[in-house]
C-alpha cells in the first residue's frame, strides 16, 4: 500500500528571497506514516488543480502573518510581516481543496489561516487586541510545554488524544478572534483564548495553535495528531 502524499505550505524567507522549511514539520509527517512534498507559490490555476487532485492531504504550516484585508480587517500597526505570494497560494488552493473533502492539519499561522479563509477573523496582536495573563509567544527552548488547553469532549480533538487537558508550547502573537460559522472551537488555553478548532461536516479538518512538530518526539499527544491525519488521508 502506497504511503499518502502531504503537500505542505512553504517558509519564506525574505532576506534569502527563498523557501525553507522547519525539519521538524516534516518529520512529523514521516513518523506518522506519510510522504511529505513542500510546495512553491505558484498560483497558477491549473498547477493548483493538478496538486488538489494529486496530493491525499494538506498540511497549513506556521510563519508570516496573514493580510488583514483577506479576513476583512484594517491592519494595526502591531500587525506582523505579511508575504503576499503565500497568502496567493493558499488562498488560491484552499478553495480547490475544500471541495475535495481531503483532509487538512493547521498548524499556529495554519489554523488562523483556515478560520480566516473560511470567513472568520483574527487578533492582530494578542499583547495589543486580547492582553491576558497566559504568555502565548514563549522564549527558547521552543519545544518547552508553557501552558494548558482544555480540550472539549464530543470533538475530532478529543476523539484523537483522549484526554481533556493537555500541556502545549506556544509561539504566536496573533489568534483566532470571531471564528468561522462552519469551524467549532475543541480546545481552549486558561484564558479562554481559542487553541483548536475543526469542522464537523469535513472528513478531517483540524487546525491546532500549538506546534506539534517541535514537541511530538516527547510529548506523545502531538504523534497522535500526526498519525490521525496521515491515516485520514490514507482512506
Amino acid at each position: 500500500m502506497k504511503k499518502p502524499l502531504i503537500a505542505l505550505m512553504p517558509l519564506w524567507d525574505k532576506e534569502k528571497n527563498s523557501y525553507w522549511m522547519l525539519p521538524g514539520y516534516m518529520d512529523l509527517i514521516i513518523k506518522s506514516g506519510g510522504v511529505p512534498v513542500m510546495l512553491s507559490f505558484s498560483d497558477d490555476e491549473q498547477s493548483i488543480e493538478e496538486i488538489a487532485d494529486r496530493f491525499d492531504g494538506f498540511v497549513f504550516t506556521g510563519g508570516d502573518d496573514i493580510a488583514p484585508a483577506r479576513y476583512g480587517a484594517e491592519k494595526i500597526e502591531q500587525c506582523g510581516e505579511e508575504c503576499v505570494q503565500r497568502d496567493s497560494l493558499e488562498f488560491a488552493l484552499f478553495k480547490e481543496v475544500i471541495k475535495t473533502d481531503k483532509p487538512i492539519l493547521g498548524i499556529c499561522r495554519g489554523m488562523q489561516f483556515l478560520n480566516a479563509a473560511l470567513g472568520g477573523t483574527l487578533y492582530q496582536d494578542l499583547p495589543t487586541q486580547k492582553p491576558g495573563e497566559v504568555c502565548h509567544k514563549q522564549s527558547a527552548p521552543f519545544d518547552a510545554l508553557t501552558h494548558r488547553v482544555t480540550v472539549e469532549k464530543d470533538t475530532l480533538l478529543y476523539d484523537i488524544v483522549g484526554t481533556a487537558t493537555l500541556m502545549v508550547n506556544t509561539l504566536h502573537h496573533q489568534a483566532v478572534d470571531k471564528i468561522a460559522p462552519c469551524l467549532v472551537p475543541c480546545a481552549k488555553a486558561e484564558d479562554d483564548l481559542v487553541e483548536a478548532v475543526y469542522a464537523p461536516e469535513k472528513a478531517f479538518l483540524l487546525g491546532v495553535q500549538w506546534h506539534p512538530e517541535m514537541i511530538f518526539n516527547h510529548e506523545e499527544n502531538s504523534i497522535k495528531i500526526g498519525k490521525a491525519f496521515v491515516k485520514a488521508c490514507a482512506k
